[in-house]
Formats: structure tokens, C-alpha cells, sequence
């Protein structure tokens, strides 16, 4: 089984509640529910300024579930100090993409962020990479995770923020070449949102920290008093399934 924490955002102050003490409720709550999963994947924004000691934080807190820990960067993140902290392979700036091998599953993350902006991006590099990685385990279940999810989501304050269309395109020209791919996990929205997407599906989880407002008229982001969450990716008699866990 693979928990899935999204958005913790260590560091934040831009919404009511201590991000730490939300992060650590998410943990226990995942404890009880899943006590002895595979990995924990955190998909992105698990700092808001990028800062050694808010990774530390993560670090210890997620490290309390006893799994291997695979994160990637979103928006919020800076790629070297993410890298380092949680001994990632390769240099510096480059994006932080790898794949690790889950048993039954097949996790692949791919870096989706575009250094200094709120929004994403997929450039040729990125999407070649994917490709290979892709094709070099043609016959094993695979879970594709990033941050910004390839997605309209209908809301403007949303969109502005996500993925370009030329982006979404091509990435799903590869996902479609892939029947392996069982499902993309995304994070970045800050609430459950569940679509196809190159003939398979994909899941944006809750932030461990604020939600986000519902809203197809808002410009501008939003938050709801809703209360957070995470997700678990199970591989049950060959498919796989998600649910999505509410934190009290």
C-alpha cells in the first residue's frame, strides 16, 4: 500500500491551523488506518519557502509510518534543498524525477514544476524521459505522480495555475502509448478531484493543511473550512484502488 500526502505546506501562515500539527494528525490518522504501508508518496508543496528545517520537519513527521519516503516538488518547493534533504539522486536544479519499484506497482514521478512560477510546465526533456522510463517496464502496473495535475479543472483561479495545454497534449499522447499506467496521482488543488485521462485514470488528493473552495466563478484562489486528507493506493487481485482518508 502507498500513502499518499499532498501539500503540507511546513512553514505556511496564510490560512488559520499550525501546518505542523496538521501534517501530524495526517500521519496518525494514517497509522491507524494503514499501519504497515509499502511507501509514503508526497506530492509536492511539502515546504512554503523551501527552508532545511521545514524538509527536516517533514521528514520526521512522515518518517513516523516506518515506509521509504518518495517525494517531488511542487510549486512552493526549490528542487536542491529538496533533493538534499531527503538524499534524492541527481544535481542541483535538474528536475527530480525517478522511478522505484513497489513490489506489484511501479511508482514513477515526474517533476512538473517550473522554477519560480505557480504554474507547470512539461518541457521535451521531461516528457522524453517518461517515455523511456515508461517503456523500460512495459509489463508492470505503474502509478505516474507529479504535482500539477493534467487537468481543466473548470475553475479560472484553478487553470491559470495549471499545466499548458500543449503540456497536457503531450503527455497524454505518452500515457495513452502505455496500457501499464493504471492511474496519474496529482496534489496542487487542494481537494479531491477524479477524471479520465489518456484512457486511465487520475486523482487529485487533499492538502494535509487547508482546502480548497469549490468555486466555477472564482479569479482568485480560495480556501473552504473542509477539513483535510490523504489518500492510499492499494494493488487489490491486479487493480488498483484509491481512497481517499479524511483526517478529524
Amino acid at each position: 500500500m502507498i500513502v499518499q500526502l499532498s501539500d503540507p505546506h511546513i512553514g505556511a501562515a496564510w490560512a488559520e491551523g499550525d501546518p505542523v500539527a496538521a501534517l501530524a494528525a495526517a500521519v496518525d490518522t494514517a497509522r491507524r488506518v494503514c499501519p504497515s504501508p509499502d511507501a509514503v508518496l508526497v506530492s509536492g508543496d511539502l515546504s512554503d519557502n523551501a527552508a532545511d528545517a521545514e524538509y527536516q520537519q517533514v521528514r520526521e513527521l512522515v518518517g513516523r509510518l516506518g515506509a521509504p519516503i518518495y517525494p517531488l516538488p511542487g510549486n512552493h518547493d526549490r528542487r536542491e534543498p529538496l533533493r538534499r534533504n531527503f538524499d534524492l539522486a541527481g544535481y542541483g536544479a535538474e528536475p527530480v524525477q525517478y522511478a522505484a519499484d513497489l513490489g506489484p506497482l511501479r511508482l514513477v514521478v515526474l517533476d512538473t514544476t517550473r522554477p519560480g512560477e505557480d504554474a507547470g510546465e512539461l518541457d521535451t526533456d521531461r516528457l522524453r524521459w517518461l517515455d523511456a522510463e515508461l517503456s523500460a517496464h512495459p509489463d508492470t502496473p505503474t502509478l505516474i505522480a507529479m504535482h500539477h495535475p493534467p487537468l481543466l479543472a473548470g475553475i479560472p483561479a484553478w487553470d491559470e495555475i495549471g499545466l499548458p495545454d500543449a503540456d497536457r497534449r503531450a503527455l497524454a499522447q505518452i500515457v495513452a502509448r502505455h496500457q501499464q499506467v493504471r492511474r496519474l496521482v496529482a496534489g496542487h488543488l487542494h481537494r479531491t478531484v477524479a477524471t479520465n485521462f489518456a484512457g486511465t485514470s487520475l486523482m487529485v488528493v487533499p492538502s494535509t493543511y487547508v482546502q480548497g473552495k469549490l468555486d466555477f466563478d472564482a479569479r482568485e484562489l480560495q480556501l473552504a473550512a473542509e477539513p483535510p486528507g490523504f489518500a492510499i493506493h492499494a494493488m487489490t487481485d491486479g487493480e488498483l484502488v484509491s481512497h481517499i482518508q479524511p483526517v478529524a
